[in-house]
């Protein structure tokens, strides 16, 4: 008889009708204000509008796994790429993203919510999908619902795929009396081919998109947020020519403003302005407030809403030095945990580059010049991811823990990053990926370089560092074995993770080659 404590699995318990799903409660009708208040019965739920919404708000929380909780993709993907270290206090400091950063990584000490946090997410997604036709609400929002669920669903299904590549496809809620102890892999593909249908039947049923003034429903998917997600999953899947047409359309002309209103800002470092949301080179945004007054109680649990990104790059015991009379002129930056230092090797690459400096601290400098003291972290180099370093005047002022509610959101998508992924769906050659590698350019003052494959991968590793990126597109491009070589990668195991151990015990779920 198989192990009843199987029925804890991610892949069972997690996808349950009725379970994983918290009641909600809605303040102010906005996103990032709606609080998971805990679970429920869902037979009795889902008749009404009201109820399909908090549902939905539920399924939009996992989104935070990119930017939220210790376990976030943001710091544990940069720390494994060229760009920077791990870090942190010490070399024992959260096992996962120190087995990911030389390549230990094994089964047991890799982190399950990886797993188990996107099955969340996909479960509360099959529930929806299971019960909005019935709710009592008018059809066009129905439809939106609908879209909406299906677009979430096939973006989290797409990080697994990324991270694990073989894993379940479930499209409905699992029940008791299902055999879940034997739910296969299916093959990536059918995961691909599923995903992408889901978003193209979805699209003609979101909005085109969501006024700023709307402020209610920022962050929602839309149609352009929804093709650009069908682009890097084409993109991912080598289906080129359809991922060239999907950012095309949420591209536009380059440098312009696009059908859905997408345009690059200006200045490149007000990207990174704290209180700076939703601008027009935003496609998918992170949603993160200091509302939830996050503690260490329910850190990472789905309730708390800060950037965790923040805490974790902050440098560690960072003070500046009294130079009166003279004007210290260093900035006031909260004392962090030391995650994710660049490498020397990313601080020189960018040597010249107007992004250096919204890109990179350099507190190896300040240091010299005696306006800051700090204490090095592990692999300290002197240089922190400035894009997300947290400011002083950035500190909560409400009950919340400080170090667990940063509200700077997190751009997952956005307008440079579906530029160079159309140049390259185009195969870094032609007069249009020439245009589009010179929009990202002439945004930051530089002059046209002739387009390759090669000026586009240059171009995505200043544009777009820091922001959990860089590993992934090395794996894409085939180039992590001689990039992360000297890191400990190893060919043909490590472009993909282990499945976490606990998920495997009395499954039919086989392990990745190589683990």
């Amino acid at each position: 008889m198989k192990n009843k404590r199987f029925i804890y699995k991610s892949v069972s318990v997690l996808m349950l009708a009725g379970i994983g799903l918290g009641a909600i409660s809605c303040n102010n009708s906005n996103l990032e204000d709606v609080q998971n208040t805990g679970t429920f019965d869902s037979s009795n739920y889902f008749q009404n509008e009201e109820q399909s919404y908090s549902g939905l708000v539920a399924t939009y929380d996992m989104l935070r796994k990119y930017s939220g909780g210790f376990e976030n993709m943001v710091t544990f993907f940069n720390g494994a790429s060229d760009d920077f270290y791990s870090g942190g206090g010490n070399s024992s400091d959260g096992a996962g993203i120190q087995g990911f950063s030389n390549y230990s990584i094994n089964p047991v000490i890799m982190p399950a919510s990886y797993w188990k946090d996107y099955y969340q997410g996909i479960a509360k997604a099959n529930l929806l999908l299971d019960r909005i036709p019935n709710a009592n609400m008018n059809d066009q929002t129905r439809k939106r619902f609908i879209a909406e669920a299906k677009v979430l669903r096939s973006l989290y299904y797409f990080e697994l795929l990324r991270m694990f590549k073989n894993i379940p496809l479930v499209l409905k809620p699992i029940l008791v009396t299902d055999d879940y102890y034997n739910i296969p892999q299916a093959k990536p593909e059918d995961v691909y081919n599923q995903i992408e249908g889901d978003i193209i039947s979805a699209i003609n049923d979101l909005p085109m998109t969501i006024p700023s003034s709307n402020k209610a429903e920022l962050g929602r998917i839309t149609q352009g947020s929804a093709r650009a997600i069908l682009g890097k999953i084409y993109l991912y899947d080598k289906k080129y020519t359809q991922a060239a047409a999907e950012f095309s359309q949420v591209n536009g002309t380059p440098g312009g403003t696009s059908q859905y209103g997408y345009k690059l800002v200006a200045n490149f470092a007000d990207l990174w302005a704290v209180d700076n949301k939703f601008t027009s080179e935003s496609i998918l945004e992170v949603m993160h407030t200091n509302g939830s007054n996050a503690d260490w109680g329910f850190w990472g649990s789905g309730k708390d809403e800060g950037n965790s990104v923040n805490q974790m790059v902050g440098i560690i015991s960072y003070g500046k030095v009294d130079t009166s009379p003279v004007v210290n002129t260093a900035p006031s930056i909260h004392k962090g945990w030391g995650f994710n230092p660049a490498t020397d090797n990313l601080f020189a690459f960018m040597q010249g580059d107007p992004r250096l400096d919204a890109t990179i601290f350099n507190a190896k400098a300040l240091v010299q010049q005696n306006k800051i003291t700090y204490s090095p972290g592990f692999k300290d180099t002197g240089y922190f991811l400035n894009k997300y370093l947290p400011r002083t005047q950035d500190e909560t002022t409400l009950p919340g823990v400080v170090e667990l509610n940063f509200r700077q959101n997190y751009i997952a998508i956005r307008l440079a990053d579906t530029y160079l992924m159309e140049a390259e769906a185009l195969g870094g050659s032609g007069a249009r990926a020439q245009a589009l590698l010179d929009a990202v350019r002439a945004r930051v003052g530089l002059s046209s370089v002739p387009v390759s494959m090669q000026a586009i991968k240059n171009e995505r590793r200043r544009e777009l560092a820091g922001e959990g990126h860089r590993w992934f597109d090395l794996v894409r491009w085939g180039d992590s074995p001689a990039v992360l070589g000297s890191r400990g990668f190893t060919a043909g195991k490590n472009e993909i993770l282990p499945i976490p151990f606990n998920e495997l015990t009395n499954t039919a779920l086989k392990q990745n080659p190589g683990y």
